[in-house]
C-alpha cells in the first residue's frame, strides 16, 4: 500500500479525462449536467461532468498538498513523477483536439501547482528537519 503513495493523483484525472476523451466528443460530456438541485432562493443549481472534474482536482491538490510534507526517497519519485503528469497534461492540451478547453486547462494548471508546491513545501521541511538535527548536536 505504501507503494501506491508514490503515485500522482493527478495522473488518475488524467486517465480518466483520457477514457472520456476515447469514449466519445469530450467537450460534449464534459458540457452534460450529472446533478441539478433547486436551491431554498429558487435558483437553480447544476453540475457538469467538466465542474464535476474540477472539483476533485481540488481535492486532489489538497491531497497532494499534505503527500508534499514527506520527506525521503519516495517523496523523490513521487514529484518526479508529478512532473512527468504535468508534462502530459501540457502536451496532451498542446497536441489532442478534445484536451483543448478550459476543464483541460484547469486541470493542468492545478498539476503545475502541485509539481510547484511539491517541490516547495519538500525543500522547507527538509531544511526544517536539517535544523532539528543539528540544533540538537
Amino acid at each position: 500500500m505504501k507503494s501506491l503513495a508514490v503515485l500522482p493523483l493527478f495522473g488518475i484525472l488524467l486517465i480518466v479525462y483520457n477514457i472520456v476523451m476515447l469514449t466519445g466528443d469530450a467537450s460534449v460530456v464534459m458540457a452534460k449536467p450529472i446533478f441539478s438541485a433547486t436551491l431554498i432562493s429558487g435558483a437553480a443549481w447544476s453540475m457538469s461532468v467538466g465542474e464535476l472534474m474540477i472539483a476533485a482536482g481540488l481535492v486532489v491538490l489538497f491531497a497532494e498538498m499534505f503527500k508534499a510534507t514527506r520527506t525521503g526517497t519516495a517523496s523523490i519519485l513521487d514529484h518526479a513523477l508529478s512532473m512527468i503528469v504535468f508534462v502530459v497534461f501540457v502536451v496532451e492540451f498542446l497536441v489532442a483536439k478534445e484536451a483543448g478547453n478550459s476543464t483541460f486547462l484547469i486541470l493542468g494548471l492545478m498539476s503545475l501547482v502541485d509539481v510547484i508546491a511539491g517541490f516547495s513545501i519538500t525543500i522547507v521541511a527538509a531544511r526544517r528537519d536539517l535544523a532539528v538535527g543539528t540544533a540538537v548536536q
